[in-house]
């Protein structure tokens, strides 16, 4: 089965648009929400969702910090569960926004939720860097196939996929376009998890 592109630009730009309301909603506002992407492209989505949320929430990027000061990355790699399968993951750095995470409601936003495992490895990292009130989960693109009780809180897109297949996401910021692309992974563990 050749790769086949199931979200473009539009789509994911409505989907993130979608998600920075849906926070908006779920908080009765943005005031004390922090978002952590999850490297690589969970900190883009993460920084696009806060650039709507600045838009559509203007007391979310004057007070207390800039929307800069709002938007961070979490690095799981030492967290994960197949550290020793040899996967070879290169750690990437944790960055908390100035204000810290305790007591606020942080979003971790990923790119596409699969096994769960990922997910997992976050709220552990999580506790080495402070206690936020609550934590909630924003996913461009939810696959299926959970191996954890895991379920996000805000998804772009439900994308059903076999185990086999592999999701892609392209980020103009880093692969020069915007798509989701579905391939098939011929008898391998299927991608992102």
């Amino acid at each position: 089965m050749s790769p086949r592109t199931v979200l473009g630009q539009a789509d994911i730009s409505r989907a993130l648009r979608r998600i920075a309301h849906e926070i908006v909603e779920a908080n009765h506002g943005a005031s004390d929400v922090v978002l952590l992407g999850v490297p690589t492209r969970g900190v883009t989505l993460a920084e696009r969702i806060g650039r709507v949320l600045a838009e559509i929430e203007p007391g979310w990027s004057a007070e207390p910090e800039t929307a800069a000061d709002r938007v961070g990355a979490l690095d799981v790699t030492l967290h994960r569960d197949d550290l020793g399968r040899g996967l070879g993951r290169a750690p990437h750095r944790t960055v908390i926004p100035a204000g810290g995470i305790d007591g606020k409601v942080v979003v971790l936003v990923d790119d596409v939720l699969f096994s769960g495992r990922t997910v997992r490895a976050a709220l552990d990292a999580i506790q080495n860097v402070g206690r936020p009130r609550a934590v909630r989960l924003a996913v461009l693109v939810d696959r299926g196939h959970r191996e954890l009780p895991i379920r996000a809180d805000h998804v772009g897109k439900n994308l059903p996929t076999a185990a086999d297949e592999r999701i892609s996401l392209h980020l103009v910021e880093t692969d020069g376009a915007d798509e989701v692309i579905i391939e098939s992974g011929r008898g391998e563990q299927g991608g992102h998890r």
